[in-house]
């Protein structure tokens, strides 16, 4: 095994395949640029320009600077990703925004715990020396990121440096198993969350930023996003760790079946009566919705282990189609 100039790997005398992935809604200012970064740092790669439905020329200057331009007309930043998996075969992809804010002289950094075998998604962080403070102008994007990386460290166990990044590379094997069911920008939070659950190994890049150039606007709404992020947040701790939900909610029914259960049976114990029917059915009902709560987190369980075993089949064929390169000879 030796390495190219460019990061790339040379196994047997085949090259490995490197797909830039560039999702793009209306940034004609920066793309070329972007494109010309990227065919400079990394020659051998395949740069692919996914426009999202620009009502600018930003298609057409990515393919005047080399990019391969296809269109995604369903609106959104998850639709555009999960047609790249689907489309594209490669052995790694780098995922970059289309903004010119991630430098494209990080690239060979993000693709070298993949080409070392020692990972299958590496992540960009922009947060750990600092950049993302200093460039960032946008309020309240930091405090959201703060945010979603406690959550998911509190819900999923996995510390973040930083979550919400768009500059992203992983193998082959990740991208043609990664179920992509985000719609938007919570697409990163997805790719996180998906790779802390499936227990894919992870690798953090520490890498500058740089805030988008005068005149270039971003398209994520702080709030709106924000709560579709979070509500990814809770759709997937549902779908990957129901026992752990629906105990939280059995627990605070039961809690508050107690509450007011308590008074009336210390009355009964003492009286011998039970002069508050309404709340003694209201402490039962509580009770009650605990338990079937608890008993559904442990049905839903046992629904998503056997999910998980055939998960696990289907990355062991995904090996098979994708990812014998990957593997150390």
């Amino acid at each position: 095994m030796t390495h190219s100039t460019d990061g790339t790997t040379i196994r047997d005398g085949r090259r490995a395949s490197v797909a830039v992935l560039i999702p793009c809604y209306n940034e004609a200012l920066t793309i070329g640029k972007v494109v010309d970064d990227f065919r400079r740092v990394l020659p051998d790669a395949d740069i692919y320009v996914y426009d999202n439905n620009s009502s600018d020329a930003t298609g057409s200057i990515a393919a005047e600077h080399g990019a391969i331009v296809r269109t995604e007309r369903r609106q959104g930043k998850g639709n555009v990703v999960r047609q790249m998996m689907r489309d594209i075969d490669a052995d790694y992809y780098l995922m970059v925004d289309g903004d010119d804010t991630y430098p494209a002289e990080a690239a060979p950094d993000l693709l070298a715990p993949l080409l070392a075998d020692e990972a299958d998604m590496c992540v960009g962080d922009r947060l750990s020396n600092g950049t993302y403070g200093e460039e960032n102008d946008r309020a309240f994007h930091g405090f959201g990121n703060n945010l979603v990386r406690v959550l998911i460290k509190w819900i999923y166990g996995f510390k973040f440096s930083d979550v919400m990044t768009g500059y992203r590379a992983y193998n082959a094997v990740f991208a043609k198993t990664m179920p992509v069911l985000s719609p938007g920008f919570e697409i990163e939070t997805e790719l996180s969350i998906h790779a802390v659950d499936k227990r894919w190994r992870i690798a953090e890049v520490p890498i500058d930023y740089r805030d988008r150039p005068e005149g270039s606007e971003s398209k994520l709404n702080t709030f709106s996003d924000g709560l579709k992020v979070l509500l990814m947040i809770m759709s997937l701790f549902k779908d990957y760790r129901p026992l752990a939900l629906f105990s939280w909610v059995a627990l605070l029914f039961c809690a508050l079946g107690l509450l007011t259960g308590v008074p009336v049976i210390v009355e009964f114990a003492q009286t011998g009566f039970v002069p508050k029917l309404p709340s003694a059915l209201l402490a039962v009902a509580l009770v009650f919705v605990g338990i079937v709560a608890f008993a559904s987190g442990l049905i839903l369980d046992t629904v998503v282990k056997g999910y998980r075993k055939e998960y696990e089949l289907q990355v062991m064929e995904a090996y098979e189609r994708y990812g014998r390169h990957n593997r150390r000879p």
